[in-house]
């Protein structure tokens, strides 16, 4: 059993100036997709520029973060958006969602499609396998600013995590490791060849969609909003099930139409 210390959530203070590890997890990710994006582009058979690259990181960036705050504040904030509307610019104060990240991220693709003249499944089978590391370091982030715990569990098992004077399972690590690094090293080794237009995605959206649904099982939702039916059912389970769908029909109907493209 491990006993949570308490990870001071400021990595760095510079005067009124206060660096959160979260912040640095952000900046992490990005970084990391970024250079991933760069080393794959370097293949002679992938038609991407650097420009390229470094433009569709920036789109994917934005729609990251504004989307996933949106999304947080619809889907989990939606009483604080009627009390205060302006709260939803309060970035600082945290909250961000993965599936509101996501739908950002799609309408920042299709933007950056529109505008260069390349269909949108070229560029989010190229994408997604740039995410999960990102994933796991997020997930990371939340571990130490000590949020989004999982349930309680027995005190003797090994992977319990003594929060508070209570064990309890550590599901944001569970993240990383599943949603984050297992799910990176499929990818990464599924699009290294060339597949169907539209099969990384939708291999992409159904792993995650698997994990997350798994992981909810022992994951406790946020307080104001707890469970919604059953003692077990959440809001993260009702937002991935449809990724879950969708990736197995995406899947389905990309190798039913046997069109292999270059990654």
């Amino acid at each position: 059993m491990f006993t949570y210390p308490g990870f001071n959530p400021i990595a760095l203070s510079l005067g009124p100036l206060k660096i959160r590890w979260y912040g640095l997890m952000y900046l992490l990710a990005f970084a990391t997709a970024w250079w991933l994006a760069r080393r794959r582009a370097k293949r002679p058979d992938s038609g991407w520029t650097p420009a390229q690259v470094d433009d569709l990181i920036f789109y994917c960036a934005m729609g990251v973060i504004v989307g996933g705050r949106i999304g947080y504040m619809l889907f989990y904030g939606g009483a604080q958006i009627l009390e205060n509307p302006l709260s939803i610019l309060k970035i600082w104060e945290g909250g961000m969602s993965f599936h509101g990240g996501l739908l950002g991220v799609i309408f920042a693709i299709m933007l950056y499609a529109r505008n260069n003249s390349r269909s949108f499944w070229q560029l989010s089978d190229f994408a997604v396998p740039l995410v999960p590391l990102g994933l796991a370091f997020g997930r990371v982030g939340n571990f130490i600013n000590g949020e989004l715990w999982g349930a309680p569990t027995d005190p003797g098992a090994p992977w319990a995590v003594m929060v508070n004077g209570q064990a309890v399972h550590a599901s944001q690590l569970y993240e990383a490791f599943s949603e984050g690094f297992v799910l990176f090293v499929i990818l990464w080794i599924y699009s290294a060849k060339p597949r169907p237009a539209m099969a990384t995605s939708g291999l992409f959206l159904l792993i995650y969609g698997v994990f997350r649904v798994l992981i909810e099982f022992v994951r406790v939702p946020d307080a104001h909003i707890g469970y919604l039916a059953f003692g077990w059912v959440t809001m993260g389970q009702v937002l991935t099930l449809p990724m879950i769908v969708a990736g197995a029909a995406m899947l389905t109907m990309a190798y039913s139409r046997n069109r292999v493209v270059t990654p």
